[in-house]
């Protein structure tokens, strides 16, 4: 039985692993490397193979220095080196591939792959359909709700609500808190000095959110944690860097580049611009018929 959930990707993080992860020997007619473009419709293939999902839309990223979030603190992931050229070139490739297949592929400058997948997980839910987000990146934990999934599709690991409070000792709602409050030094957010998640996890705990802790920040003196008194301080002294920190962290869950008529559907396949993307690839004959047999039963 094909899934009835609206299933959600986080497209960069499996175009990544699969660029790390694959030789760059495979290369395509023009001896460019194409090993990105093969581990990644590897995945989505196999993702339609073992559960059939009626509904699924893929997220990219466009840049790293152009969202809102740049103009808000222009730090904002400038630790991170450029996408080698080789690589953006995978990207375009991967998301005309999906385009072909007839799939939903949305992007754009001003927002992350996360406010996309964000707005659309309640455009969908409004539509009356739970979701599944499939990443492996905790910031999008946080848009999990009652009977929702995160899935780290590679590791098969699969958290509703409950078990990413388990996980992460926070719940879903308090993830973006968590993250201001601790720093994530992937995306260069800085957080308060001396805070990280496990003490993050316990301010949240008490308060419930950052903006009921800076209420009360007289009482997180009185936490029976170690340096509870120091803990306060770097708090009081830091915050300005925690609401803009927060700013950072959330995501945004209506951004007007996805449309409230989200299409979920796969549209009709455009099987010229497919079988011309299968001879630039230089898909074998097993990939090709794997992709048509695939098409058929959908």
């Amino acid at each position: 039985m094909p899934a009835t959930d609206a299933y959600l990707v986080d497209s960069s993080i499996y175009i990544f692993r699969a660029w790390f992860t694959l030789p760059d020997t495979l290369r395509n007619q023009h001896d460019e490397p194409i090993n990105a473009v093969y581990g990644f419709t590897d995945f989505v293939a196999g993702l339609i193979e073992q559960h059939q999902p009626e509904r699924l839309v893929f997220a990219f990223d466009e840049s790293l220095s152009s969202s809102f979030r740049n103009s808000i603190y222009p730090p904002y992931k400038a630790n991170r080196d450029p996408t080698p050229d080789d690589l953006r070139r995978q990207f375009q490739f991967c998301r005309r591939f999906l385009e072909a297949l007839g799939y939903n592929v949305i992007s754009s400058d001003r927002y992350e792959a996360d406010d996309i997948i964000g707005t659309a997980a309640a455009i969908a839910r409004r539509q009356g359909h739970s979701v599944t987000i499939l990443s492996a990146d905790k910031d999008l934990a946080q848009l999990i709700d009652s009977g929702d999934t995160f899935w780290d599709y590679a590791r098969d690991k699969r958290l509703d609500p409950k078990q990413i409070k388990k996980h992460y000792g926070v719940y879903p709602e308090q993830i973006a808190d968590q993250l201001a409050l601790a720093g994530d030094k992937v995306d260069n957010i800085p957080g308060v000095p001396g805070i990280g998640m496990t003490t993050a996890a316990r301010l949240l705990t008490k308060f419930g959110s950052i903006d009921q802790m800076l209420e009360n920040i007289p009482a997180i003196a009185e936490m029976k944690i170690r340096g509870a008194k120091r803990i306060m301080q770097l708090i009081q002294e830091h915050r300005e860097t925690v609401l803009l920190c927060k700013r950072l962290t959330e995501i945004v869950c209506d951004a007007e580049v996805v449309a409230e008529d989200l299409r979920l559907h796969r549209a009709p396949c455009q099987l010229d611009d497919l079988t011309a993307l299968f001879d630039e690839f230089q898909f074998g004959s097993l990939r090709r018929e794997r992709w048509h047999r695939l098409l058929a039963a959908a």
